[in-house]
């Protein structure tokens, strides 16, 4: 079954790759936006940190630990994801679904940012935000293919915003988040037959890669020093 959902998803990619980079550029902005700055009863990606980090003393890597684990159990919340307040008025041109689980997993990386000292008001870090949400294994494919030029931490901590570096960056994370739900609704079809085990399956998937969206955040996004930009 994990061999046909990877096939689908890997079949899925190439079309995604045409998806408009100004278009790609707009969703992931929007995406952005939401889990960053937060929306009625979602709260934004400071407040969650910071809420973590009163209750665990100030410790910053309790507080990201725990942020994770908020997010995955958001992420394994069967209907969650698609019931966010306001979500479904967001003009984007992404399943609702996939919306909602980029959403989760954008505001726990900008949450982690948050504890490791970065500016999210930032452009470069929002870009590094948005690189995250491809995973280390995403990031490693297309830094071994030139489709990626530099990692999550050297966009964060570049002397200057580099627009085309996150147009190129919205369109291959647009293009993996359409061939993950191609390869997860593989993995559902294949396992609807079975009495809630396709719901089950579903909140599997989405949990376990939030959890390594997580993980890789948390390696990547080290504490540095903030450069301001430069004009």
């Amino acid at each position: 079954m994990a061999g046909v959902a990877r096939f689908v998803a890997s079949s899925l990619a190439p079309a995604a790759q045409r998806f408009a980079p100004q278009a790609a550029a707009g969703v992931l902005r929007q995406i952005l936006e939401f889990a960053i700055d937060g929306y009625q009863r979602f709260p934004s990606a400071e407040r969650v940190a910071d809420n973590k980090l009163e209750k665990v003393g100030g410790d910053v890597q309790l507080a990201i630990d725990a942020v994770v684990d908020q997010h995955i159990r958001l992420a394994g919340v069967q209907g969650f994801v698609t019931s966010i307040g306001g979500l479904v008025t967001l003009p984007v041109a992404l399943p609702a679904n996939m919306t909602g689980l980029a959403i989760v997993q954008a505001r726990m990386v900008a949450a982690i940012a948050h504890l490791r000292g970065y500016d999210l008001d930032d452009p470069r870090v929002r870009t590094a935000v948005i690189t995250c949400l491809l995973g280390e294994d995403g990031v490693t494919d297309r830094l071994k293919k030139s489709s990626l030029v530099t990692s999550p931490l050297a966009i964060a901590t570049a002397p200057v915003f580099d627009p085309e570096l996150d147009r190129q960056v919205s369109t291959e994370v647009v293009a993996e988040l359409i061939a993950r739900v191609g390869g997860k609704r593989m993995a559902i079809t294949v396992t609807r037959r079975v009495p809630l085990l396709g719901g089950a399956v579903g909140a599997t998937v989405d949990g376990w890669s939030t959890y390594r969206i997580g993980q890789y955040a948390d390696k990547s996004l080290i504490r540095r020093t903030r450069r301001p930009i430069e004009p």
